[in-house]
């Protein structure tokens, strides 16, 4: 059966997902407009710098809980390589869609306002309070996508 574009963008996103380098999560990320992809991303360590596989990784050595203390990381997240990505090639992606394996934290909330991303659309949940406090004063809808049938839930 042939997906939809929700579903079609989602599977993308969890396709990027397996370039992660990082231990503890692995998330994708796409920048769709008008159905096409503008860039990707997936998380882990900049360029030219270790990946964590190598170095181990910096958040279960300070026993740093999940969803806290973002700084305390040697990798880059997903929706910013993306948001990165894009800069590089000098591709806008004001107005466009942004398909996420993973709810964005608040620090990625913050660029992807700026970015002036219309809608996110995820995978799976995230708890950041503040993150959805700062999208839906910036009016910017996430939506929770259902893999298997598409459907989207509205979370904020």
């Amino acid at each position: 059966m042939r997906p939809t574009w929700h579903q079609y963008f989602m599977e993308m996103a969890f396709l990027a997902a397996t370039r992660s380098t990082c231990l503890r999560r692995k998330v994708g990320a796409i920048i769709v407009q008008n159905n096409q992809v503008l860039a990707t991303g997936y998380n882990g360590a900049p360029k030219r710098v270790r990946h964590c596989k190598d170095t181990g990784c910096l958040r279960s050595k300070l026993q740093v809980p999940s969803g806290e203390r973002h700084e305390l990381c040697r990798g880059v997240h997903a929706e910013q390589n993306a948001i990165i990505q894009a800069a590089i090639n000098g591709t806008s992606i004001k107005n466009a869609d942004l398909y996420c394996t993973n709810q964005p934290c608040v620090i990625c909330s913050k660029m992807l306002i700026n970015a002036e991303i219309n809608n996110i659309y995820i995978a799976e949940a995230y708890p950041d309070k503040l993150a959805e406090q700062m999208l839906a004063e910036a009016g910017i809808g996430v939506y929770l996508l259902d893999r298997k049938t598409a459907k989207t839930d509205k979370l904020i």
